[in-house]
């Protein structure tokens, strides 16, 4: 084992931990379900083919869609929820459907992640705060104007201050190699918290084996409900676009092998099939904790491994640690998150050159905040391929005067039913005392409606040499 793997392995279990727990108590679940998952993220995902330096473990980008399915089901049924995810990520895999995932358009992924980072910055403002949130997406937007005077200024200013400290230590980058900045914010607030006692909410410990929860027979039983086999394929497909989006993005951090998608797929499904099984969290490959640990040096999966290894010690040996954190500090991590989520720079990069690239994200993020995860990314992938369709259908009319020979009138390009108005206002504005020659052959492709429209068009023109002819004899 190389010192480089264990000082890497070391640094991800530093990130990890405070992400793990804060990711759990967002989506509404014992911290220690964020951990067990932390865990089978290292040592199933971590020892199995796919991408060598990528780490798994709870995401943030899951944590609203988690949380609304905790919410309709329960927490006994959100095993058997991702179980089923892992094993229909293990057939998209076994079936090598993995490379098709970057087929997505970026514009939807980046409209979810938009989605999922608004309803997460929303819901765990309330949290900072030591207030209840509203339970729709609208309702907390709404209810922020209020939470000033609901939201406990001690619990508030914990939380403020873990922000700060997110944004700022990074900038010491020796520092920051020593101590993650996660790990530093929350150790800080939870010193100040129990060095001045406040009376602000902690996070609840009852130990790893009275929250695990594996699923039952009835709960298996739920897996023929319409609602619930919905919950299921959005675990799956979210999960797994995160997690292949985050090995591009990892692929490019370094120099070793390239990820390969299907065995990657496999890997995470049978990640999420252990999480299913002991009742806990979702897993995905998380971009933060893959960059810091090809930052930290790591040449190898042991890294990803022995990550999972000391968060197993951790949970074992000391889980009473957990009872000092704050849970404001928890929801200013994923506060600090959320807001990394939405791809500002990138909404401004699209404006200059794809402008209906930016509508296909914002349409997508405010469908996710307005109903759901699920429906908005539905609602941005319509959107995108009905883009992509009027982009691609373009049709262009050129005419050629002939003089007494008549004109020569060339359609050229995709003629489709969106573009049909373009095409027949072009063709009735050619003059109807000449001769025309219609040439159909630059066309690529010609749908149906288009092929009626000239036929009919033709037709017409047919119609009227015969009736001026007859008139002037």
């Amino acid at each position: 084992m190389r010192k480089a793997d264990l000082f890497a392995s070391l640094v991800v279990f530093l990130v990890a931990l405070p992400l793990c727990v804060g990711v759990a108590i967002a989506s509404g679940v014992p911290a220690e379900l964020g951990l067990v998952t932390g865990i089978v993220g290292g040592l199933v995902a971590g020892v199995m083919p796919g991408s060598s330096l990528q780490v798994s473990g709870p995401a943030a980008g899951l944590t609203v869609l988690v949380y609304e399915a905790v919410q309709s089901y329960g927490v006994q049924a959100l095993g058997v929820l991702v179980l089923g995810a892992g094993l229909v990520q293990l057939g998209l895999g076994v079936l090598r459907l993995g490379r098709w995932f970057r087929a997505v358009s970026v514009a939807v992924v980046q409209g979810m992640l938009a989605g999922i980072g608004l309803m997460l910055i929303a819901g765990q403002v309330y949290a900072m705060g030591d207030a209840s949130a509203p339970a729709s997406g609208l309702g907390k937007i709404a209810g922020l104007a209020s939470l000033a005077g609901d939201a406990d200024p001690v619990a508030l200013a914990i939380g403020g201050a873990t922000v700060v400290v997110l944004q700022l230590w990074p900038r010491w980058r020796r520092g920051a190699r020593v101590v993650p900045a996660p790990l530093l914010a929350v150790a800080l607030a939870s010193a100040v918290t129990g060095g001045f006692d406040l009376s602000v909410r902690r996070v609840e410990v009852r130990g790893l084996l009275d929250a695990v929860r594996p699923p039952g027979l009835s709960d298996v039983g739920r897996l023929t409900e319409v609602g619930v086999i919905g919950t299921v394929l959005a675990f799956a497909l979210i999960a797994s676009a995160e997690s292949l989006f985050s090995a591009a993005a990892v692929d490019r951090l370094h120099r070793g092998p390239r990820t390969d998608y299907d065995r990657e797929l496999i890997a995470q499904g049978a990640g999420n099939a252990v999480c299913g099984v002991l009742g806990a969290l979702p897993m995905t490959a998380v971009i933060v904790r893959s960059a810091a640990n090809v930052q930290a040096g790591a040449r190898t999966k042991v890294s990803r491994v022995l990550h999972g290894v000391w968060l197993l010690l951790f949970t074992a040996v000391v889980p009473g640690v957990l009872g000092v954190i704050p849970v404001a500090a928890l929801a200013g991590l994923l506060v600090h998150a959320g807001c990394k989520l939405v791809p500002v720079r990138e909404v401004g990069v699209l404006w200059r050159g794809h402008r209906g690239e930016v509508v296909v994200l914002s349409v997508t993020a405010v469908a996710i905040v307005v109903g759901n995860l699920f429906e908005g990314v539905l609602v941005g992938l319509a959107l995108a391929v009905a883009k992509t369709a009027w982009d691609i259908s373009h049709v262009h009319v050129e005419t050629e005067d002939r003089g007494a020979s008549g004109m020569v009138v060339r359609v050229v390009g995709n003629a489709t039913f969106l573009r049909l108005p373009k095409l027949l206002d072009a063709l009735e504005a050619l003059p109807h005392d000449r001769d025309v020659r219609l040439e159909l052959g630059g066309l690529r492709h010609v749908d149906h409606a288009c092929a009626a429209a000239l036929e009919g068009w033709a037709a017409g023109r047919d119609h009227e040499r015969v009736a001026t002819s007859r008139s002037t004899t």
